[in-house]
């Protein structure tokens, strides 16, 4: 067994058994490995941030790690954003980057970089095996790493010599960290808080946002009157009809602080303190009052279901019918020009039972939840991290993840142009992705957050760096070029028609929205 063959065996062991990969001269015994170990699934990305988005949705779904294959440091530099992205949704994640021979760096050919510092920023475990022996202990780590709790982006650098070589182990198994205790003085401060207070909100993030978690916060808000939001973008939401409705704090900063000015205490389950996504003039970086208090009882590394279970008996919520149960409901499809609002009412009358929703739809789709709520159980995605080129990559991996379900990417056109590659690996996988691209031809939303800076009248040069015309995009023909059937509607009679066709369909199909 070569140490290429001794990662495998134990990455298959460990249960980590997808691959995405890019691989190049520096992987070949990697790949050639793939072969004689059997157990993994390997799934080719034309550039190495689909891998790297791919791994995160992936994750997001099967709730366990998948790997990726990159290509020295240029490979790993190129997937950057989407692990910044999975770092950010707390999301396990396992590189494995080639590295040049160990005597080959010396000579700084071309290709030689510092993987271990650009890994860095985006890992929390960076590892070189030095010995051929301990390929397989190092492997058994990044998983223990990645499968742990909190979850970790765990990177692994292998020179092409300790995998070419003879005298590859498997690696031991390691133990899994395990959610951290909780506070039960802050679980008591909080209970306290609800049954006497009235201006308090349970604000829910992370691993709160399950079925089963926020139907403990319907009973809790049910008991003691108090409000329940969720962060503005989170990694995954469970909603629809028979679950708990909730509303997401608003992107805008002078709705968000309107929205929270009311609540004196916020009770963070999961989440983190409310901040805007960026700085503006004369606008606040916190959203919540200067006056609030935040009583944190669980944070990413703790069970927030276990807390809500600890609050919920407290505060005598156990046996109470919950607040904020969806019902089915299917909202009225407009018909002429199209519009967000009609966007909208298109996926809560025809979202299939246990569809999975990739959302990066930036400014199109911010007000979706409205129209949705009482769609059929499904799952909701969010970026993260902020870093545009997400959307088609995680709905990749989810597909992999979970491939009876529907997977439908609401898609800006400018955001989908950072990884318009993931079509082809979606269509060679034969995946059950319906992409909707919202065609503004433009960055959309930039124009808003020009007026938010304070410049109110942008000239011909800002404008011309907004738009995304001359030549338009053509997202239908780049579908079919890439072997998705496609197709393009400009009114709402039309989308109707063909995203109703495209929920019936188990194959990748595309359809452009002008808008």
């Amino acid at each position: 067994m070569n140490g290429a063959e001794s990662l495998v065996a134990t990455m298959v062991k460990g249960n980590v058994n997808v691959c995405f990969a890019n691989p190049g001269t520096s992987e070949m015994h990697f790949v050639a490995a793939l072969d004689e170990v059997v157990g993994m699934r390997t799934v080719l990305g034309l550039f190495e941030g689909v891998c790297t988005g791919a791994a995160d949705g992936y994750f997001r779904i099967a709730r366990k790690p998948a790997c990726t294959l990159l290509h020295l440091g240029p490979g790993l530099a190129n997937g950057l954003a989407n692990l910044h992205n999975a770092k950010k949704a707390n999301s396990g994640v396992i590189n494995i980057v080639g590295e040049h021979a160990t005597q080959h760096i010396a000579l700084d050919a071309p290709l030689t970089a510092d993987i271990e510092g650009i890994a860095g920023p985006v890992s929390h475990f960076v590892a070189t095996p030095k010995q051929i022996d301990k390929v397989g202990d190092t492997a058994a780590l990044a998983i223990a790493r990645a499968s742990g709790i909190p979850h970790q982006i765990a990177t692994l650098i292998l020179p092409a010599n300790m995998a070419w070589s003879a005298g590859g182990i498997t690696g031991r198994p390691q133990i899994f960290s395990d959610f951290k205790p909780l506070d039960e003085k802050q679980i008591e401060r909080a209970a306290t808080i609800l049954n006497t207070k009235s201006d308090t909100l349970l604000l829910l993030g992370g691993n709160a946002l399950s079925s089963d978690t926020l139907l403990r916060a319907g009973k809790i808000a049910k008991k003691t009157n108090c409000k329940v939001l969720t962060e503005w973008s989170n990694a995954r939401l469970d909603r629809g009809a028979g679950r708990i409705e909730v509303n997401r704090i608003p992107y805008v900063v002078e709705k968000a602080v309107e929205t929270l000015q009311e609540f004196k205490h916020i009770i963070l389950v999961g989440s983190r303190e409310p901040v805007a996504f960026f700085a503006y003039p004369n606008k606040p970086g916190k959203l919540a009052s200067p006056k609030c208090e935040f009583i944190t009882i669980s944070n990413f590394a703790q069970n927030a279901d276990a807390a809500l279970a600890v609050l919920e008996k407290m505060v005598g919520a156990k046996d109470k019918i919950p607040h904020g149960m969806s019902r089915r409901f299917k909202p009225p499809i407009p018909t002429g020009k199209i519009t967000p609002e009609g966007i909208a009412s298109v996926l809560g009358a025809l979202l299939p039972e246990g569809a999975i929703i990739v959302d990066e739809s930036v400014s199109t789709g911010r007000d979706f939840f409205r129209c949705t709520a009482g769609a059929p159980p499904h799952i909701w995605l969010n970026n993260r991290g902020g870093s545009i080129g997400y959307g088609l990559p995680v709905a990749l991996g989810a597909a992999i993840a979970s491939p009876n379900q529907k997977v439908i990417v609401l898609e800006s056109d400018g955001s989908g142009m950072y990884t318009p590659q993931t079509m082809w690996t979606i269509a060679r996988e034969k995946l059950d992705v319906t992409i909707l691209i919202f065609s503004n031809r433009s960055y959309n939303i930039l124009f808003g957050e020009l007026k938010n800076v304070g410049v109110t009248a942008p000239g011909p040069q800002a404008n011309s760096l907004f738009s995304l015309n001359h030549p338009d995009l053509d997202w239908v023909l780049m579908s079919k070029g890439m072997g998705i059937d496609a197709s393009r509607v400009s009114d709402m009679s039309s989308l109707t028609s063909v995203f109703s066709f495209a929920m019936q369909q188990k194959s990748p199909y595309l359809i452009e929205i002008d808008l």
